[in-house]
């Protein structure tokens, strides 16, 4: 019996776990924990379990069978769709395998069509090329025509040479191309070039010729020919033989032609010169008599123009560029030299400038080339120009005329560069080569002459000197024509004459016996030359400045000599006054008080008349009446500085005595003038 419980204990046991091992985790959690709470007797509760499945099987049996026909119908329907559905996916397939051939026909148009395109394309892109390689290389009945039938002047002509001259390039190069084409026309291209060549050579040839006909304008064929420069171009290109027996032929023609030309005008330009020029004896420091004996030609009648320029300076302005002279309308007028030379010149620039600028445009030539024509057909020409000039050079003592030379050389070489013509550098560097050293030299000469001067040889006049004259009218000419180009050789020339006149002007001062006369002389003298410098140039050279600065220093110094007769107590009193109080010594004033009164008595008594004296003595020693007003306006100005310092230093009963200062004003105000 208790077997059997046993038994029974451990199958319940064995039936719990293994009920309790397939039971979810939810009932193992709510179920089974309340069956075992409850005691319930397992196997019961299996069987009740067993049964109520049993039922519920049973009633889902029963439903079946309710429901068998609906089954069996749908069971029809599922059947027909899934033969539905199977005659559909053969359709599908059918039309999966039509699309597939489909897209095997579009991907084949496809790659035609690009096929077809990219062959258009290469057709599109050889058309032109080929349709222009055609042209090129066809010789046109035209062409012929034009070449072989129409002047050369006619514009046809020039058309068809153009064309022609293009395609015999076009074949030159489709010839290292082995084009077989070339072969067509090859021989008909170098018998038009032939015929062309004939033509062309027969016309410049014709045109250069006119340049020797007697009173031809040249300007005309040179015109002509460069309408049709392109017949040299194409010469020059196809036949370089013909090219240089061309260019050869026009260089040896215009050679002689400026050669002859400017021969003839060089000639016929000297007879126009004034027959009378400056010699060795119109120097600066040379006497007006010097050197002119018993035999002596007559004096040169325009002497007055070796030393002062007067009009001749329009050669640098408002005759620059004027009309050259012409001889034979000219033939009773005498210029300067500067004048002559600048109408040769200039006509030189013109010519000169106009031939490079052809040769460059016709020739086709640049650089080296074009300097290499251009001295072939300049060179004997300016060679010629260049020893005209050499031998007026070496006898010229007009220092003015050298200046303005070379000042014209300066402007016509501008000029020429501003006409883009480098070809007349050489020319112009020549010309300032042969005129500057002679320059200098007569300058030199001029500055020597001056410094030989022995002043006691010349009369003893306060005036201005004939000397001062003359070089205030020299630098002032030498300034006012190296304004525009400055010339450091010229101003250090300048810088040494100013100081050799300067000397000149005080050992000729040194000749007067009195401080005063010799004053006067240095102011005459000082004035003159600063006045003319104001006049002709401007007021801040370093001639006008330095001639300032000594008429300045010897004004002051002549007005304490003038007001020192008449007033030279007070000015002593006044200094010496001044200078006891700067040292600190005012006990020694009262020195000077009984002093002090008889000045200012005397002082009181005299000045009207010093001062009349004063204003006749400066008026009778000065010929500028501006400058004797000037300094007598001077020497009254310093006479009322004067008299104030006097004012200060006087003591009390001295100051009473003094004379008012305003009768001293209204009574210089008399001597005050208007010019």
């Amino acid at each position: 019996m208790e077997e059997n419980n046993a038994a029974k204990m451990s199958v319940e046991k064995d039936i719990f776990e293994e009920d309790e091992a397939q039971l979810p985790q939810d009932l193992e959690i709510d179920v089974v924990q309340e069956v075992l709470k409850t005691g319930t007797d397992l196997r019961q509760y299996s069987k009740q379990i067993e049964k109520e499945l049993k039922e519920v099987e049973n009633k889902s049996i029963q439903d079946y069978i309710k429901e068998s026909q609906n089954i069996a119908s749908l069971h029809k329907q599922i059947t027909a769709c899934d033969n539905i559905l199977e005659k559909m996916e053969s359709m599908l397939m059918s039309f999966q395998s039509d699309l597939g051939s489909i897209s095997s026909e579009i991907l084949y148009l496809q790659r035609k069509s690009v096929a077809m395109s990219q062959q258009l394309s290469n057709r599109q892109a050889i058309r032109a090329p080929l349709s222009q390689f055609i042209e090129d290389m066809t010789v046109s009945e035209a062409l012929i025509a034009g070449i072989m039938d129409c002047p050369v002047t006619e514009k046809e002509f020039l058309t068809q040479l153009q064309t022609l001259n293009h395609k015999i390039n076009f074949v030159k190069e489709q010839s290292f191309k082995e084009a077989k084409s070339c072969h067509d026309v090859k021989d008909i291209l170098e018998r038009l070039k032939v015929k062309a060549m004939s033509k062309i050579r027969t016309y410049l040839l014709e045109q250069i010729y006119k340049f020797r006909k007697p009173m031809t304008n040249y300007q005309v064929p040179q015109n002509n020919m460069l309408k049709y420069k392109f017949f040299f171009e194409f010469v020059l290109a196809n036949e370089r033989n013909v090219a240089e027996e061309i260019c050869g032929e026009y260089i040896d023609t215009m050679s002689k032609i400026y050669y002859s030309y400017f021969k003839s005008y060089s000639s016929r330009l000297t007879k126009l010169q004034f027959e009378e020029g400056a010699t060795k004896d119109d120097l600066m420091g040379v006497e007006d008599t010097a050197g002119r004996g018993l035999f002596h030609k007559t004096p040169l009648k325009h002497r007055g123009t070796v030393f002062s320029i007067g009009t001749r300076g329009e050669v640098l302005s408002s005759q620059l560029e004027a009309p050259i002279i012409v001889p034979h309308t000219a033939s009773k007028t005498r210029y300067h030299y500067e004048a002559l030379f600048r109408s040769e010149q200039y006509a030189l620039v013109d010519n000169a400038c106009r031939e490079y600028l052809f040769l460059t445009e016709f020739f086709k030539v640049r650089g080296s080339q074009a300097m290499e024509i251009f001295n072939q057909v300049m060179g004997k020409t300016l060679g010629h120009l260049l020893k005209n000039v050499q031998s007026f050079v070496d006898d010229c003592y007009d220092t003015i005329a050298l200046f303005l030379c070379l000042h014209l050389v300066m402007r016509y070489q501008l000029m020429c560069h501003k006409r883009a013509v480098p070809a007349l550098d050489k020319y112009w560097d020549n010309l300032t080569s042969a005129i500057w050293p002679r320059f200098e030299y007569v300058f030199q000469l001029n500055i020597q002459s001056i410094k030989e001067c022995d002043p006691m040889k010349f009369n003893r006049e306060m005036g201005p000197h004939y000397i001062t004259r003359r070089y205030a009218e020299f630098s002032a000419a030498m300034i006012g024509v190296g304004e525009g180009f400055p010339c450091e050789g010229a101003t250090q020339l300048l810088a040494e004459l100013r100081e050799a006149v300067q000397c000149f002007l005080l050992r000729m001062a040194a000749i007067f016996p009195h401080r005063t006369q010799q004053l006067v002389f240095l102011i005459n003298n000082y004035d003159l030359i600063l006045g003319v410098l104001m006049e002709r140039t401007r007021d801040n050279s370093k001639e006008a400045e330095s001639f300032r600065e000594q008429l300045n220093a010897r004004s002051s110094e002549y007005v304490e000599e003038i007001l020192s007769p008449h007033f030279g107590g007070i000015i002593q009193l006044v200094k010496e006054s001044e200078t006891s109080m700067e040292k600190g010594q005012s006990e020694d004033s009262k020195r000077y008080e009984g002093k002090a009164l008889t000045l200012v008595q005397s002082f009181t008594n005299t000045w009207k008349r010093a001062l009349e004296e004063i204003n006749r003595e400066v008026l009778r020693s000065f010929p500028s009446l501006v400058l004797g007003a000037a300094l007598v306006q001077r020497a009254m100005t310093q006479l009322v500085q004067y008299y104030h310092r006097l004012h200060k230093i006087l003591p009390p009963n001295a100051r009473a005595q003094l004379t008012n200062i305003h009768h001293i004003m209204v009574e210089i105000k008399k001597y005050k003038t208007n010019y």
